[in-house]
C-alpha cells in the first residue's frame, strides 16, 4: 500500500514540478530564510501548539529539504532513495495509527514554513488532512503601510481573540466586519465551542463553495463567506447543510464573483439627459398597470426627520403619477425582523422597495437575493452588493455652499459644524463646508462636534459654549418634539437661533426619475448591462438637493448662493479641488484638479481647517455603532481594530 501511495505522490510531485517549470516559476519549495529580509530586524511571537491548516503550509524554514519536494509538497526524489523509505514508514503510521507527532513551523504572513516534520506535511497533504498540530513560532513584518501588511496586521489582532487562523480576506476591515456579523466584540475571547462551531461552518461553507465553482476565482473563501453572512447571517449557516448552502450561493453568485472585481461599484452620477414633458407622456401611456411601491422605513415620519423627508418624497410621487403608482408605508421596521418586514411588502404586492435607511441593508439584501423579481433600492452610498441598488445625494455640493455663506458672515472665523455619522459621504460634507468657508474667509475653522457621541443639542451647545455663533447642524429639521432645535447653519447667542441657510434632500424629484426610469425599463436595462453593484449619486444637477435661504440673509448673500449652485450645476465651481491639504499636513494631489468621485467617497480624513477628529467606534450611540458597521468609513469601524493592534504589538514586543 505504501509503496503505491508514494509512486502516486511521487508522480504528482512531478506533474507539479513541470507545471511549474512551463509557467517560469520556481519548482522547489519556497524557503523562509530566503524570503525574510536579510537587513531588517524581525519580532518573534511563540505561539505554542497550534492546529496549522493544511492548505496553509507552504514552504520550509531553511533550504536544507526545499530540494526533495516539489511547490504541492509532494515527493522529487526516486522511489529507492532513503528519503523515499522514511516517507512510506510514515504513510503506514498514518494508515495504522495516525500522525501524532507536532510538527515545528513558522509563520510568516499567515503562510507556515516547516522546520521540523517536513514529511508528516507531505504524507498528510497527499492525503487530503484539513489540519496538522505544530508548535509554531510567528515572525512578524515590519509594518510599512501596504494593504498586504496592514491586512495581516488585521488578522494577527483577530487571531489573539480568537486563536483562528484558518479564515483569511482581500480587503481590509473584513475581520471586524465577520466579528459583526458573527454577534462579537473584536476584543471577545473565544472560548472552545466558539472555535468548533465556527470551524464546523466555515468547512461546511469552503465545501459548497468549492462545489459552486469557487476554486476559480481569486478572491477567498472568507470574502464569499462573509458575503453570505451578510445576507443569511450566522445562525442560519450554522444551522443549514451544504446542500442548502450551495442552493443559496447560487442565488447570490453574482455578489460573490463581485469580490473578484477590484472595482466593484459603478457610480450613476446623473440621470439621462431627457425632456421631462416627453418622457412623461411615453410613461404613462406605456404603464397600463398600477405599480405597487413600497417605502420601508427605520422609524416614523412624527419622531424622525430623515424618515419624514423620505415620507414627503412618497407623498410627492404618489401626486405625481396619481393612479398608475401605489404607494404603501412600513413604519419602525427595525422595531421587528425588518426581513420579515419587506417579506410582507412583497406579499402585499409591491414590486418595487424602498428601504430609506442604511440599518435596512442586510434586509434588503437578503430579500432581493430571494426575490429577483422584485427591485429593491437601499438609501445609502458605497456599498458594493449587486442585487441591490443603492441611491444617495452629493450633499457635499450643498455644504460647500453653506461654509462659504458662513465664511462670509463670521467676523472671528470661527465657525461650528454637528455631524451624525462617520459614514461614507459625511466625511466629505464635513471637508466641503470646510473648505468653502476657508475659499471666502483664508481665516475660517471650523470646530466639529458628533451628535452619535454627545447628542444635537449637547453638540451644539458644546460649541456655542466656545463662543461659536455660525453652528452648521443637521439637514433638516426635524418639527418634533422640540421646535427651537437648530438646522442647516443657524446663528446661535444665548437663547437664541436663527436657521439662515439649510441644504435640501429632494427626495421627491429622486424618487420621481427613479419610478419614471423603472417605467420605461431603462433602470432594468441599465441593470442588466452591468455586472457590478449600481450607486445612483446624484446631485445639484439632477434637482434632488438644494439650498433654500431664509428672509434674513441679504440680497447679495442671496445672489451668491445662486451664482454657486448654478456654477456647481456647470461643473464650473468645484467643491474639491487639488492640492487639498489635511489636518496632518498631508498634501492630496496636485495642480488643479478635482478629486474623482471614490476619492471623495472614501475620504478618512479631515481638512487642514478643521479642529475636532472622527469619534472613536466605542465612543458612538448605539444607533451610531449600527450605522458605522454597516456603511461607516473604515477608520471609524476599525478604532477597536488600532487599539487591539497596539495590544497585540506589545504582546510581540515583550516575546522578541
Amino acid at each position: 500500500m505504501a509503496e503505491n501511495n508514494y509512486k502516486d505522490a511521487l508522480k504528482l510531485g512531478q506533474k507539479e514540478v513541470q507545471a511549474s517549470k512551463a509557467n517560469g516559476v520556481s519548482a522547489l519549495l519556497p524557503v523562509l530564510d530566503e524570503i525574510l529580509p536579510a537587513d531588517k530586524p524581525t519580532t518573534v511571537v511563540n505561539l505554542g501548539l497550534v492546529p496549522i491548516p493544511i492548505n496553509q503550509i507552504v514552504g520550509t524554514k531553511t533550504g536544507g529539504r526545499s530540494n526533495a519536494f516539489a511547490p504541492n509538497f509532494m515527493p522529487i526524489l526516486d522511489e529507492d532513495t532513503e528519503f523515499a523509505v522514511k516517507w512510506k514508514h510514515l504513510c503506514e503510521a498514518h494508515l495504522t495509527e495516525g500522525i501524532h507527532d507536532p510538527i515545528k513551523a513558522f509563520e510568516y504572513m499567515n503562510r507556515f514554513y516547516v522546520l521540523e516534520g517536513n514529511k508528516r506535511v507531505s504524507v498528510l497533504k497527499f492525503f487530503g488532512a484539513d489540519t496538522i498540530e505544530g508548535v509554531v513560532t510567528r515572525i512578524m513584518p515590519e509594518r510599512d503601510g501596504s494593504e498586504e501588511v496592514e491586512l495581516y496586521y488585521e488578522f494577527v489582532t483577530f487571531y489573539q481573540y480568537s486563536k483562528v487562523n484558518f479564515i483569511e480576506f482581500s480587503k481590509r476591515g473584513s475581520y471586524t466586519e465577520l466579528l459583526t456579523a458573527l454577534g462579537k466584540e473584536l476584543d471577545e475571547e473565544w472560548n472552545l465551542d466558539d472555535r468548533r462551531t465556527f470551524a464546523a461552518a466555515y468547512h461546511k461553507f469552503e465545501k459548497a463553495y468549492n462545489q459552486s465553482g469557487g476554486e476559480k476565482l481569486q478572491s477567498t473563501i472568507g470574502d464569499a463567506m462573509l458575503s453570505y453572512l451578510q445576507i443569511y447571517g450566522y445562525e442560519e449557516l450554522i444551522s443549514a447543510d451544504a446542500a442548502d448552502i450551495k442552493k443559496n450561493l447560487s442565488k447570490m453568485w453574482e455578489d460573490v464573483q463581485l469580490k473578484d472585481d477590484e472595482k466593484p461599484i459603478e457610480l450613476k452620477l446623473d440621470p439621462p439627459e431627457e425632456k421631462k414633458p416627453r418622457l412623461i407622456q411615453r410613461v404613462l401611456s406605456g404603464a397600463p398597470d398600477v405599480l405597487q411601491v413600497a417605502f420601508v422605513y427605520d422609524g416614523t415620519p412624527t419622531k424622525s426627520g430623515w424618515v419624514h423627508e423620505h415620507e414627503e418624497g412618497r407623498l410627492y410621487v404618489q401626486q405625481v403619477f396619481e393612479d398608475k403608482i401605489d404607494t404603501v408605508t412600513y413604519p419602525n421596521a427595525l422595531d421587528d425582523d425588518p426581513y420579515k418586514v419587506i417579506l410582507q411588502a412583497i406579499d402585499d404586492g409591491c414590486t418595487v422597495i424602498f428601504t430609506t435607511s442604511p440599518r435596512l441593508v442586510q434586509a434588503s439584501l437578503r430579500a432581493a437575493v430571494e426575490h429577483p423579481d422584485v427591485i429593491i433600492l437601499n438609501c445609502s452610498l458605497n456599498l458594493s452588493h449587486r442585487y441591490i441598488l443603492t441611491y444617495y445625494a452629493r450633499m457635499y455640493e450643498a455644504k460647500f455652499i453653506l461654509g462659504a455663506v458662513a465664511g462670509t458672515l463670521s467676523n472671528s472665523g470661527k465657525l461650528g459644524y454637528v455631524c451624525d455619522y462617520p459614514i461614507y459621504g459625511q466625511i466629505a460634507g464635513i471637508n466641503a463646508f470646510a473648505l468653502g468657508a476657508q475659499m471666502t474667509n483664508p481665516r475660517a475653522h471650523v470646530y466639529l462636534e458628533w451628535s452619535a457621541v454627545k447628542g444635537a443639542d449637547e453638540a451644539a451647545k458644546a460649541l456655542a459654549d466656545k463662543g461659536i455663533h455660525f453652528i452648521s447642524s443637521q439637514d433638516t429639521s426635524k418639527f418634533l418634539e422640540d421646535d427651537r432645535e437648530t438646522y442647516g447653519l443657524s446663528f446661535v447667542k444665548g437663547d437664541k437661533s436663527v436657521s439662515l441657510i439649510h441644504s435640501v434632500w429632494c427626495w421627491g424629484k429622486y424618487y420621481e426619475e427613479i419610478l419614471r426610469r423603472i417605467f420605461d425599463k431603462s433602470l432594468q436595462n441599465e441593470y442588466n448591462s452591468s455586472n457590478k453593484a449600481l450607486n445612483y449619486y446624484w446631485g445639484m444637477s439632477a434637482g434632488v438637493i438644494d439650498v433654500w435661504c431664509s428672509n434674513e440673509l441679504s440680497m447679495s448673500t442671496r445672489r451668491f448662493i445662486d451664482f454657486l449652485k448654478e456654477s456647481i450645476k456647470a461643473n464650473i465651481c468645484i467643491p474639491f479641488l487639488t492640492p487639498l491639504v489635511t489636518q496632518s499636513g498631508e498634501v492630496i494631489g496636485e495642480g488643479q484638479k478635482s478629486l474623482t468621485l471614490d476619492q471623495i467617497i472614501n475620504m478618512d480624513y479631515l481638512a487642514e481647517n478643521v479642529i475636532g477628529e472622527i469619534p472613536k467606534y466605542n465612543d458612538l450611540t448605539d444607533m451610531g455603532k449600527a450605522t458605522v458597521d454597516t456603511v461607516g468609513i473604515d477608520i471609524a469601524q476599525n478604532d477597536p481594530q488600532q487599539e487591539a493592534d497596539k495590544k497585540a504589538e506589545q504582546n510581540a514586543g515583550a516575546d522578541q
